[in-house]
């Protein structure tokens, strides 16, 4: 059996989705070794995303999200004459000679209209006719299953909740203090900032964090309260960039663009408080990043949030920047509670496991390829 995975999103984008794409991939060829797969990558990224002795990368010429995408990428993929194929960019090919498992990652752009251009639009109004046509359909949360079937008008067995996971990657660091390290040229002290992951776009709610940053240093001047935001800009951010000076927090915001995975895993580890404001996340990775590096972490109560921090997180209104302020300071002066939650992260993360998830996928792919019809 042949499994093709679609993986040209990767040579375009570092986020969420071009991550799963290499964890699920690279988890599947470890545990399935006799298990032929074929990764397809954009011409115009060389080098392989995974290297396993089970994984053949194929050169594709069709560009994600491209226009005629439904006409040429399906002749592409034919000519290898898949057992299944796996899109983790949530479209298949509507026509097509092989069957098709899709993951469906959230509906973020059905809950705000203003999320996407029309570029983006045209590419993902198509999600709810590849879903009806795919054979398999992958959520990965149960918030996530739930939005498939109000919002899809999708059979819940139908439908797989396949979690996903922190990297192995991500792991509790000794936190030196008063260490500073320099990311994108910019100094960021050990224990000395709040952090916040993700593309700065309107859903991710950034303004929540810095309204309450605003109300941290009004209320505490003495503490010198700092925020590091690890991502890159994103649909929307001017407005979003414009509240920095507006609220006068130009001294106190660090926006350090898309950072690597050692930077990363080095911010998680040292931040004193990680914030996840968002509006509506499908799993909130970053959340899980920063559990399993032991960070002490505060989220909105919303979607898949509550469902992946468990009881290690403190969940608050995703429109209370005072309660926000409040859960800020309480963590960042109590040393004895940001260390209970420091214990408590990593075991929450432990419950999610790419291993695990890569047996569930491989189960659905097996029961898609074995089906006639």
């Amino acid at each position: 059996m042949s499994i093709v995975i679609d993986a040209r999103l990767n040579a375009y984008r570092t986020g969420g989705i071009p991550k799963y794409t290499r964890e699920i991939t690279s988890a599947m060829a470890h545990v399935a070794p006799q298990q032929d797969f074929v990764v397809l990558q954009h011409r115009r990224q060389p080098e392989r995303i995974v290297s396993a002795p089970n994984v053949t990368r194929r050169v594709i010429y069709t560009p994600p999200h491209h226009r005629l995408e439904q006409l040429t990428l399906p002749i592409e993929i034919g000519a290898i004459r898949p057992s299944v194929a796996l899109f983790p960019d949530f479209i298949a090919p509507l026509y097509r000679t092989f069957p098709a498992v899709v993951t469906i990652h959230d509906l973020a752009f059905l809950h705000f209209d203003d999320l996407l251009d029309d570029n983006a639009k045209a590419f993902y109004g198509r999600v709810g006719v590849s879903a009806q046509r795919a054979q398999g359909i992958i959520a990965v949360s149960e918030s996530t299953k739930r939005d498939i079937i109000e919002r899809l008008d999708i059979a819940a067995d139908r439908i797989t909740v396949i979690y996903e996971a922190a990297s192995a990657h991500y792991v509790p660091m000794e936190q030196v203090p008063h260490e500073r390290k320099r990311i994108n040229g910019f100094d960021v002290e050990s224990n000395n900032y709040l952090l916040f992951v993700s593309t700065i776009e309107p859903r991710k709610n950034l303004p929540l964090l810095l309204h309450a940053l605003r109300i941290c240093r009004d209320r505490h001047p003495d503490r010198n309260y700092q925020l590091v935001a690890a991502g890159s800009r994103g649909w929307r951010e001017k407005p979003i960039i414009e509240q920095i000076e507006h609220l006068r927090l130009g001294d106190a915001v660090t926006l350090l663009g898309t950072v690597n995975d050692d930077d990363l895993h080095w911010l998680y580890a040292n931040t004193r408080v990680y914030a996840n404001p968002s509006r509506y996340e499908g799993f909130g990775l970053p959340l899980l990043e920063a559990l399993a590096c032991g960070a002490p972490s505060i989220a909105s109560d919303i979607s898949s949030l509550p469902e992946v921090g468990g009881n290690a997180v403190q969940y608050l209104p995703v429109d209370d920047p005072g309660a926000w302020a409040d859960a800020i300071e309480l963590i960042w002066s109590d040393e004895i509670l940001r260390t209970e939650m420091s214990v408590r992260g990593p075991m929450q993360a432990a419950k999610f496991s790419w291993h695990q998830a890569a047996h569930q996928t491989l189960t659905v792919l097996n029961a898609v390829a074995t089906t006639k019809g």
